[in-house]
């Protein structure tokens, strides 16, 4: 465990930058509609960028081309008939798998990931509401926080030391408890049953899976960064990549039980 102030170091850029991403994501939340469909489709092109340069280094113009192609996909996706979307979806993958020269296996899932998670964040703004949508940006926001600080502060062993070396128990089981806060308070808010306070902690562990996940790329890649977009978090990947998880297994949960319940 890092001792004294190095273990802080990176804490003032950190907040600066996501308070300032934060005001912009639930400003968009809570507009709903129009723009936060937009500012979703704007981060998924920017994460697929993101990805699409760790996979393939230096080569600029494809990385920017599909980004745009993504970022365009998630846009209407929402917007088309339940049996054309998953389509639109999978576009960028296809195309990826086309195009890209090397690292299909590693680029293709990821970029289907990373669509069905932008689809489901836009799903349950629309379809349920924006209490709904702030439960999931608290439980995601939750986690990662109480984990960033509980890992520092308490340390011990590693959760997933070959693949995520900072990720601690301590941190991971106290992003669980945050989470089953946050769902109490929503139970008390939505009259919404116990079943709430197991959903939180799947979604916490959830989102913490898209940060193992994200990490095994970077691994691979050989990068320690997404990107440079966001002083303190790296890029939009990295800053994200909790939701992206968080994401699909609520739009998995939507499609199989109807949870979470209709707008409040």
């Amino acid at each position: 465990m890092m001792s004294g102030a190095g273990q802080w170091s990176d804490l003032s850029a950190r907040l600066l930058s996501g308070l300032v991403l934060a005001a912009a994501g639930l400003g968009a939340v809570w507009a709903g509609g129009y723009y936060f469909i937009t500012f979703v489709s704007v981060v998924t092109g920017l994460i697929v960028w993101e990805l699409t340069r760790m996979v393939l280094p230096g080569d600029a113009i494809r990385a920017v081309l599909m980004g745009l192609l993504a970022g365009v996909a998630g846009f209407l996706a929402i917007y088309f008939p339940a049996g054309a979307a998953l389509p639109t979806l999978l576009v960028p993958a296809l195309v990826g798998y086309l195009w890209l020269p090397q690292h299909r296996r590693l680029y293709v899932p990821f970029v289907i990931f990373i669509l069905l998670a932008a689809f489901g964040m836009m799903s349950v703004r629309s379809e349920f509401g924006v209490v709904w949508m702030f439960w999931l940006v608290l439980v995601v926001a939750g986690t990662d926080i109480a984990g960033y600080f509980a890992g520092r502060m308490i340390g011990g062993p590693k959760f997933w030391p070959k693949i995520s070396p900072k990720k601690t128990w301590s941190g991971t089981v106290a992003g669980w408890i945050v989470a089953m806060i946050v769902g109490a308070g929503m139970m008390a808010v939505t009259g919404a049953g116990t079943w709430l306070l197991l959903l939180s902690v799947a979604t916490s562990f959830a989102s913490q899976l898209g940060d193992i996940a994200e990490s095994a790329v970077k691994r691979q890649s050989g990068v320690k960064d997404s990107s440079a977009l966001i002083p303190g978090h790296g890029g939009l990947f990295d800053r994200f990549d909790g939701m992206l998880g968080a994401a699909i297994l609520v739009l998995i949960v939507m499609q199989v039980t109807g949870y979470p319940p209709g707008p409040v």
